[in-house]
């Protein structure tokens, strides 16, 4: 929830309308206090699961870190080097502020530096690919298989999806839509949407860069009626 030390509404209207790199330049420095930072509670679950069934890793890079809610995650699994990478130069400065000694390299994930390249055992992404159509998926993906060692993980969580019967899908869908007609009528575009990252034509994609894909329930979130879990860990291997 937004608390009264967040954005205000003009704030967000304002960042709503200007490009996605300005938009978060003004929203960083309270971008912590607004629910669009990855909440802990996922952090915990993707870290344990990494825990269990991963590793070791020794270098980890966070792909759209922003202010960082997950270098803390990487810092604990990775030893070694820790890199986030992100477009917006404000949410790295508050990334900096909070990771001392953390690696932060001001990227767009669609063409990452090749310096970054075969550098990293494990990389991962919280809430940062509604920023992507699906068209340019397949940039993001390539771009983080060519910064993975080989055997490199590629991990990230996500939802299952949300059936029509349910009050979010209609609210999802009519977020996304009121996106589109915003960025039909007004430039520059501010890109970020719902329902444009399903599992079965993500693992297509990361299939396609080169990764095998498997998955792994979060079972911190529980399970839908029919028995499968409300959120999966994508686990993404770059060939050994």
């Amino acid at each position: 929830m937004f608390t009264s030390q967040g954005p205000t509404l003009r704030e967000l209207a304002v960042q709503a309308l200007s490009s996605v790199e300005r938009g978060y330049d003004l929203l960083a420095p309270k971008f912590d206090r607004t629910p669009f930072r990855t909440p802990d509670r996922m952090l915990d679950a993707v870290e344990e699961t990494l825990a269990r069934h991963e590793g070791p890793f020794d270098a980890g890079l966070d792909v759209c870190c922003g202010t960082g809610a997950g270098l803390g995650m990487l810092r604990r699994l990775c030893p070694g080097r820790v890199t986030g990478v992100d477009l917006s130069a404000g949410m790295l400065a508050e990334a900096g502020r909070t990771h001392p000694g953390v690696d932060l390299v001001r990227a767009d994930a669609r063409a990452l530096p090749a310096a970054l390249g075969d550098a990293y055992d494990l990389a991962v992404s919280f809430g940062a690919f509604g920023h992507f159509l699906p068209a340019e998926r397949p940039a993001v993906f390539s771009g983080v298989y060519g910064a993975l060692r080989p055997g490199g993980v590629f991990a990230f969580p996500i939802g299952a999806p949300i059936p029509p019967s349910r009050p979010a899908w209609w609210a999802l869908s009519g977020f996304d839509a009121v996106m589109r007609v915003r960025n039909a009528v007004w430039r520059p575009p501010f890109v970020m949407y719902y329902r444009t990252f399903p599992l079965g034509g993500v693992r297509t994609d990361l299939r396609a860069a080169g990764f095998t894909v498997e998955t792994l329930p979060l079972d911190h979130f529980g399970h839908r009626p029919d028995g499968t879990p409300r959120w999966r860990l994508v686990l993404a291997r770059r060939a050994g």
